[in-house]
């Protein structure tokens, strides 16, 4: 279980506030609800080597893969041909080649299946992959970020898009950390990072640090090496010197850059808010409103505006056209929902159509095996939302309708995909603490890891 502080987590419970907005319209007309099958076999799940495999696959480097701290552990590469996976247990990412017609994955054999600490498990040898927790690519496709919680870093590693492999940027340039680490460059506002996120642009890389209670902020160069403003604008933070001031950041945990890159939202899990941002194209600084519109919490501090169901708020994604944004809570074990103005501003989506809760909550729609929910995903095609369910191991599926942004559970037990123990579900295999979720670039596969499963699991997505 995560490493809360007692302070964090009796912040993370607060009391839960109503929304004070109308109740929206009624759906206009149902969406196409897309189903999850695992695949079968080998081909549907790839445990760590050193676990028992059942009907499963193995694979090198995938001990604690997605673990609780961290819900952003696995990636599809652009053009849909690589999967990464950060395991925290290994101190590595394994590196999958993608079946682009089947989603099935295989590990290349010898090091250029994995990188990590040490060159472990017959990996490529890294530095400051201690506890990875976190990864993300540019939109090139050409490099790949991981954060890494035990190291207090953020890693670079250049791809090679012929076979996926991974290659360390050499010297500082392969490492930034807050802690002196050998190998590794300096960097400020680096304490237990939990997720990185590139721009669309490519220009800028943003690192929310869990325990910093802050944002860092690097410059991408053409070499994806990364560089930090020396003045308040290489990070954004509660209360840390030289940091520009923010409101509602407590624990980052979750991270997302809008499509159009004017604005970055940041998930306090301590906290209990969802904090806006407006980013600057020309140098990717963060600022931030004191006017109400730059943060949303369950027990608001001044210049935040008031939320429900935001308790330990955990994961963000966006959806493609930029109008929505959805977040887990952990606490509050809920998927909230939110629209965005043009201007970049949040608001919660009035009644019902705004929280979606595990059993029951008043003025919220009900959800089934959303016990503990950590990752979250939006189809390319807008139609999906897929959730990561720590406690339950469930994977549960979404519908959502395209134009008005809301999302409810899809009927029956294709609603959700769960151990066979857990009842109404689709049995699903190796779900043991399914913390973070994918969808390749293509809409045709899903893909999640499971911390205690030591896994990760391989989906096909249809009608």
């Amino acid at each position: 279980m995560r490493d809360w502080k007692p302070a964090a987590l009796s912040l993370a419970l607060a009391a839960l506030v109503l929304v004070l907005s109308p109740a929206a319209p009624a759906v206009a007309k149902p969406s196409p609800q897309r189903s999850l099958t695992q695949l079968g076999g080998e081909r549907g799940c790839l445990v760590d080597r050193s676990a028992k495999a059942g009907s499963c696959g193995t694979a090198r480097a995938l001990k604690g893969a997605g673990p609780f701290m961290g819900s952003n552990a696995v990636a599809v590469s652009p053009d849909g041909r690589n999967v990464y996976v950060a395991s925290a247990r290994s101190d590595a990412i394994a590196v999958f080649v993608r079946d682009r017609r089947t989603g099935a994955l295989t590990q290349r054999r010898g090091r250029a299946g994995c990188v990590s600490v040490g060159g472990r498990a017959g990996c490529v040898r890294a530095v400051g992959l201690d506890g990875a927790n976190s990864v993300a690519l540019s939109p090139n496709g050409r490099f790949l970020y991981a954060t890494s919680r035990a190291s207090a870093s953020v890693t670079v590693f250049r791809r090679k898009r012929s076979n996926g492999a991974l290659t360390q940027l050499p010297g500082g340039a392969g490492c930034v950390s807050g802690l002196p680490v050998p190998g590794c460059a300096s960097g400020r506002a680096l304490s237990a990072p939990d997720v990185v996120a590139v721009s669309p642009d490519g220009e800028s890389l943003y690192v929310g640090s869990f325990f910093g209670n802050a944002v860092a902020t690097f410059e991408r160069a053409r070499d994806g090496s990364l560089s930090q403003a020396a003045d308040a604008s290489g990070c954004i933070a509660e209360a840390t010197a030289g940091c520009a001031p923010a409101i509602g950041l407590g624990s980052p945990e979750g991270l997302v850059v809008s499509p159009d890159g004017s604005s970055v939202y940041v998930a306090g899990a301590a906290s209990s808010s969802i904090a806006a941002f407006s980013r600057d194209p020309a140098t990717g600084a963060l600022s931030q409103a004191t006017d109400g519109s730059g943060c949303i919490a369950d027990v608001p501090p001044a210049g935040c505006s008031t939320g429900v169901q935001l308790g330990g708020v955990n994961a963000l994604a966006i959806a493609p056209a930029g109008r929505d944004l959805y977040a887990t809570a952990l606490l509050s074990d809920s998927v909230t929902s939110f629209s965005r103005s043009a201007a970049g501003l949040l608001s919660q989506k009035g009644g019902t159509r705004g929280c979606l809760v595990y059993l029951r909550s008043a003025g919220c729609s009900f959800g089934r095996e959303l016990n503990a929910p950590e990752g979250i995903a939006v189809s390319p095609d807008g139609f999906s939302v897929y959730v990561a369910s720590f406690f339950s191991g469930a994977i549960d599926v979404l519908s959502r309708e395209r134009e008005s942004g809301v999302v409810v559970q899809v009927p029956g037990r294709a609603g959700c995909l769960a151990a066979r123990s857990v009842p109404g579900c689709r049995p699903g295999r190796a779900l043991r603490g399914v913390s973070s979720v994918a969808v390749s670039p293509d809409g045709r596969n899903v893909y999640a890891t499971s911390f205690f499963s030591n896994a990760v699991d391989v989906f096909r997505r249809s009608r």
